[in-house]
């Protein structure tokens, strides 16, 4: 029977929650926000109608916590939640929670989810409805030696990938025999932590091949469409970064089969709601299912560019009883879209946070931004690093892509570093431009690390140091002390091409001159408000925002940070006189302990391993030498710049004099 929705609660945050709020706008629907103690002031519960408390910062205590986001379907008196994606939209026991609570859940059944979130039983499933599937093994018999007999039998390279699993996580690549015992610990240990569900399986690995997916919808009658593709290949550490739609690599007959594969699956399990088929395309044209994501994704966007259906709003009418309002034959491709993702992280590719002193995406024909911030906000490291997307859409591909690019170039973050530097570096590469976007397409560019990421030229130099100067806290202004005032004199130095960068800078009449190498630059400042600055270096015109760590320069369309020399270590600093302490790059949970303190280790040897934003992060020893002190043990959470483990170099471990 239809079901009137009134009221729904988006149990999720970010820029996912403000586009559905949006939805709900247009179709008179109340919208409930939920937040943690991290996300108070944040742009998803400022656009809601009505907000409430689901618990701490951490995931786990708020956005994952069932109990108190049942408790606030209850509150609010919300008829219907949409649980987004991430966080518990694809928990089966969570949709079962919001159901018993009285409310309508949009998505697919908790059946559906079980019988599709598990990879080995969904390449069942898939296989039951004569989709193509990769070769592996996936019995009951788990041991290392059982897994070595069918990595043999399947041939080398081959991946371990995670039942539960998603994102990467859980995933390791094997290409030698010697290899597998360690991945396959590794990949049960990061999916157990991940998903409470240890179980790995084998599959054959395809050699660099496409990422297509399928956007599928079905309702509660039978009916079942398919929404034409997407390519999802560019990919860093298993995480989408570009998106597109349709995909440059389909023939029209091999769109069809892919798309008609899609829909015998879903009807196969009888799907309902929106998901998403997942397959690996061969270099030769052959396909393989990979996974069904039984959620909303976050590329959805370009899908809604090229066929002109709103992909929220079919969800909700489908979850509200009602038949899909189009047939098949009625959705079409129209043009060509792209989707970037807008991450806060740093130069490392490693997630960033702090307040964004000016968040400026750009406007215009075939533009849409999907944002989750505003300028002022901050980005809290809790959760996924992502703050933005921009999507583009064009009649055709190549105009596409010209569009992205003139957009990236418009775009300007301050305040926190972003990857907008790798997404204008992979929209400038002539492959992107042909359509060569397979699994390895930034390996191949050399965009994976910090390669995206340009070193600053001199003028942002020039430029972070007279944003310092002129800042209006006296503890950073080399002006307020010593002789610099009365010399009108300063000297800065900043780290560049593995040393430092010094710059003098000169106060006069009209502006400032900053000297960088022996080249003088002039620099005027025009206006500050708080942290972000507003200058011209040489009659250009700059955006400068001064962090505690790093000034950001946006000059010219591209985004620069400019990292100040660290202070330096006192001597002894650590809880052993001579120790060396190695910290966490980010918040995180310590998945495992590899040592004992007191024991001795040689450099390079595993020490524990740092779960932290979807990533193993794998500590080792710097140098021989002696555990002194191991703070956190299996399960702990730590924040950025806690010290992990103390390690006493070799010599002094073993009561000698060395250095």
């Amino acid at each position: 029977m239809p079901r009137e929705i009134r009221k729904l609660l988006v149990a999720n945050r970010g820029e996912i929650a403000v586009r559905i709020f949006r939805a709900c706008r247009e179709l008179g629907i109340v919208s409930v926000a939920v937040f943690s103690e991290a996300d108070v002031a944040a742009r998803h519960v400022r656009e809601a109608d009505e907000a409430y408390a689901i618990g701490g910062s951490a995931a786990s205590d708020s956005y994952l916590n069932v109990r108190n986001i049942v408790a606030a379907i209850g509150d609010s008196g919300a008829d219907a939640v949409h649980p987004g994606y991430g966080f518990l939209s694809e928990s089966p026991a969570f949709a079962r929670a919001v159901r018993e609570a009285g409310a309508v859940w949009v998505g697919p059944s908790a059946e559906a989810m079980e019988a599709l979130g598990l990879k080995v039983e969904a390449k069942r499933l898939a296989e039951r409805a004569g989709v193509p599937t990769v070769p592996g093994y996936a019995g009951s018999d788990a041991s290392e030696r059982k897994f070595a007999e069918e990595a043999q039998r399947i041939g080398y390279p081959v991946l371990v990938k995670a039942s539960a699993g998603g994102g990467g996580r859980g995933m390791r690549v094997v290409r030698e025999a010697g290899e597998l015992p360690e991945a396959v610990r590794a990949a049960r240990r990061e999916a157990e932590a991940a998903f409470s569900d240890g179980t790995v399986f084998l599959e054959k690995l395809v050699e660099r091949p496409r990422h297509v997916e399928v956007q599928v919808i079905g309702d509660e009658h039978g009916g079942v469409l398919h929404l034409y593709e997407r390519e999802c290949s560019i990919q860093r550490r298993h995480q989408k970064v570009i998106e597109e739609a349709p995909s440059p690599a389909l023939s029209p007959e091999l769109r069809e089969r892919i798309c008609a594969s899609a829909v015998r699956l879903a009807r196969e399990a009888a799907y309902t709601n929106a998901g998403t088929v997942e397959f690996l395309l061969s270099e030769n044209g052959e396909f393989y299912f990979l996974e069904m994501n039984t959620r909303l994704q976050v590329e959805h966007p370009v899908t809604e560019a090229v066929t002109g259906l709103d992909l929220v709003r079919l969800q909700l009418a489908v979850a509200a009883g009602e038949r899909l309002p189009v047939r098949q034959e009625e959705v079409h491709i129209g043009g060509a879209a792209i989707e970037a993702r807008v991450y806060a992280e740093d130069e490392g590719g490693f997630p960033a946070g702090g307040r964004l002193l000016a968040f400026d995406p750009p406007e215009g024909t075939g533009i849409r931004n999907d944002s989750g911030v505003e300028t002022g906000d901050e980005v809290p490291l809790f959760y996924d690093a992502m703050i933005s997307k921009l999507i583009v859409h064009a009649p055709d591909r190549e105009r596409a892509v010209e569009r992205l690019r003139e957009a990236l170039s418009e775009y300007v973050v301050l305040g926190s570093p972003t990857n907008l530097p790798l997404l204008r570096s992979i929209a400038s590469r002539p492959a992107f431009a042909r359509g060569e976007t397979r699994t390895d397409f930034l390996q191949r560019e050399g965009l994976l690390g910090d390669a995206g990421f340009s070193e600053p030229p001199d003028e942002a130099f020039a430029l972070a140091a007279v944003a310092e100067v002129a800042a209006p806290r006296p503890a950073r202004d080399p002006f307020e002390a010593g002789p610099w005032r009365t010399l009108g004199l300063a000297s800065l130095r900043y780290l560049a091409d593995g040393g430092e960068r010094r710059v003098e800078v000169h106060r006069g009449a009209e502006g400032f001159e900053a000297s960088v190498r022996g080249e003088s630059y002039a620099v005027r400042l025009l206006s500050r408000l708080g942290e972000r600055a507003y200058l011209t270096v040489d009659g250009l015109p700059a955006r400068v925002g001064v962090g505690e760590r790093s000034v950001t320069v946006s000059l010219e369309g591209e985004e620069f940070e400019v990292r100040r020399v660290p202070p330096p270590v006192p001597a002894g600093g650590g809880s052993e006189a001579g120790a060396e302490g190695l910290v966490a790059p980010m918040p995180g949970t310590v998945v495992s302990v590899n040592v004992e303190e007191g024991e001795q280790v040689r450099e390079g040897q595993l020490l524990l391993v740092l779960e932290a934003m979807k990533m193993e992060q794998p500590v080792t020893a710097p140098h021989d030498g002696t555990v002194v002190s191991l703070p956190y043990g299996k399960g702990d959470l730590v924040s950025g710049g806690d010290v992990l483990v103390e390690v006493l170099s070799g010599d002094e471990g073993r009561g000698g004099t060395g250095p």
